[in-house]
Formats: C-alpha cells, structure tokens, sequence
C-alpha cells in the first residue's frame, strides 16, 4: 500500500562518556543529608550519564554561570555530533545529505544556536535550512517533531533532521535544598537524532514508523510548575519543579492521548505500543494510573529512566530506539509518543508502522 506520510528513518543516540552511579555521586560530592542521600538511592535511577567538574575545598562542586554556558556548548558539540552520525550511519547518509536541521535544547542560550554550530562543525550544506527550538523543556522533542514533519510533508523526498541535544549537568546549582536537590538527582545528559522524510513507499523491507498526527494539552493553571528562573542567591539560572507536579499530568494525559485518537477514528485499545517520557517515577506512575497503562508498556520509558535518568527533550527517542530495537513491532502496529513538560504541556503523536 502506498503512503507518502512522513515517516521515521532512523534515530541515533550519544551521552557524555562517564557514566555514574548514584550512591557514587554522593560520595564525589560529600552529601551527608539523609533527605537528600534518599533522593539519589530511590530504586528507580542506578546509573546517569554527565559531564561533572571536580569536587571543591568542601566536596561540592563550584560552577559559576558563564561555566556552566560553556559547559553547555562544549558538550553539545560532543554528543550532538555523535547522535547525528550515529543516526544517519544507519541508513548511508551523511550530513551533505541533509535539507532541513531543527535542534532541540534548554540547557543553555546560545547565538548563533546549535543549529549552526552543528552545521559548521560536521560539514552541513550551506543551503540546509535550520531551526532552533529553545527553552520549551522535556516535552519539547514533540514540538520539534511536529515541525519536522510539517517541514518533510512540504517537502517530499527531502530529509529533515532532528537533533535533541540536553546538557542537563549545565543547569545544576548545588545548595544543600531539596529544590535543586530534586533536579540534580533526576537529569541526565544525552542527546538524540531522528530522520524524517515523506515520500513514496511500498510495504518492501522492515516496518517503518508514519507519523500520523500530534495533539498537545497545555494546563494554564500549573504554568509556574516547572520553571527555569534566575536564582539571585546562587547567581545561576536554576531548574523547580513543583511536588504535586506528576498528578497534574497524569490527570490530564487522558485528554490529548482521546483527541488525538478520536480524531483518526481510534479507541486506546487499538495502541500497540507507548513511547512515554523518562520525566521521573512519580510521573510515569501518574500516566500509567490515568491512561490504565501496564508495566510492560512502558518498560522502556522505565529502563531508560533506570540507566540515564531524565534526559530532557531526547528521553523519548532514547525508549524509541529500545522497542525498535526489539523487534517486535509489526506492520499495522499503532503507538503513542508521550511528552510532558513546563507550560505544564502534554504532547502526544500517533504513529503506525507499515
């Protein structure tokens, strides 16, 4: 059957080369406050990715803001680069063959952005067009996509490129409160690529992924729930994210996940596979409850959260690329992607494999 619906080519991933575990960041880092220490040891994160400094004088690390810019830009340099190739290495394409670039990041404020950084450093052609999506957090991944696919849809047979790419250890503040405590203990750095293009295809090879539509819920009441904001005490900007913040979400998932399906005739039991955000265990458990969701369909968001912890606006491509890699999607096969972050904003994207 013939269908020139954008579709997913391929997705590459890339993390900064150490990988720490949680008990061993305590130690690093001499944290003795047992609310905190309680924090890191929950059974839910072993293992993080994260570009770290050294410990100072008093075992806690000392990163000023203009540090932790250039923190950001250098390692994204590093891992933005290596999801790339490792995305396109899949299917024989190199940069030169790429029309559209959008990056994805909240982790630091550049200009000119990573689009651009990207394109002069790996070798893009001059007349790729480009986009940067800034500051819109972990559900940003399905902002981007919309963009992406709109872009490939209106431009068949061209590749767009989209790039996440969270240096989430550049927006930590070490000060001994729960606050901050919350995000150093949950993030991680990682960055994630996906291929899209729409054209003609017939139902030769493995089954492909066409992304059929979004649907995105913002929750004007919870605005302020999770919020990058300047800190005048430590003189950073500094990442909250409000207590009650997994059961506004979960409460509402409900509603663009029936949208989005009613609007292609669907009921959720027609959904053969989840692809939700890493966004935390009280989250997920939140959208599991609401949406009657089962362990196994989201064992990838789990186990990603278990060995990354929450890599932001690529987490979603991270679980992605586990049930790709499976095997066990079939031809005809829906799934719902599941992003969550500050607006409050829930995204969700309906795709099937053909």
């Amino acid at each position: 059957m013939l269908d020139a619906s954008p579709r997913l080519l391929a997705v590459g991933t890339a993390n900064p080369p150490e990988k720490v575990r949680q008990e061993d960041l305590l130690s690093r880092f001499k944290i003795d406050d047992p609310r905190i220490r309680s924090l890191f040891t929950s059974s839910h994160i072993l293992t993080r990715h994260l570009y770290l400094p050294e410990a100072g004088p008093d075992g806690a690390p000392h990163e000023t803001q203009g540090e932790l810019l250039k923190k950001h830009k250098w390692g994204a340099m590093q891992i933005g680069p290596q999801a790339v190739d490792a995305c396109l290495g899949q299917v024989g394409l190199t940069v030169r063959d790429i029309d559209h670039l959008i990056c994805i990041t909240t982790t630091g404020f550049l200009a000119p952005g990573l689009t651009a950084l990207l394109m002069g450093k790996m070798g893009f052609r001059e007349d790729c067009s480009r986009a940067d999506v800034v500051g819109m957090g972990c559900n940003a991944g399905l902002n981007g996509l919309n963009l992406a696919t709109a872009w490939a849809s209106a431009n068949p047979g061209k590749n767009a490129l989209m790039v996440c790419i969270e240096v989430c250890s550049a927006v930590y503040v070490f000060d001994n409160t729960m606050r901050t405590a919350i995000v150093n203990s949950l993030f991680g750095d990682g960055a994630a690529a996906v291929l899209v293009r729409a054209h003609m295809s017939d139902d030769r090879g493995p089954p492909v992924p066409h992304v059929l539509g979004f649907n995105s819920h913002l929750i004007p009441k919870a605005v302020d729930a999770m919020r990058y904001d300047w800190d005048d005490e430590a003189g950073k900007f500094s990442f909250f994210l409000d207590r009650d913040i997994p059961y506004v979400v979960g409460a509402n998932a409900p509603r663009p996940v029936g949208r989005l399906l009613a609007q292609h005739g669907l009921k959720q039991r027609h959904v053969n596979h989840w692809i939700v955000h890493s966004g935390g265990k009280k989250v997920v458990d939140a959208i599991k409850y609401n949406l009657g969701l089962t362990d196994y369909d989201v064992r990838h968001t789990h186990s990603i959260l278990r060995d990354y912890g929450n890599l932001s606006s690529g987490s979603f491509l991270f679980s992605y690329q586990r049930l790709m890699a499976e095997g066990k999607v079939r031809r005809g096969d829906f799934g719902i992607m599941m992003t969550m972050g500050p607006g409050s904003t829930i995204e969700t994207a309906l795709i099937r494999w053909s």
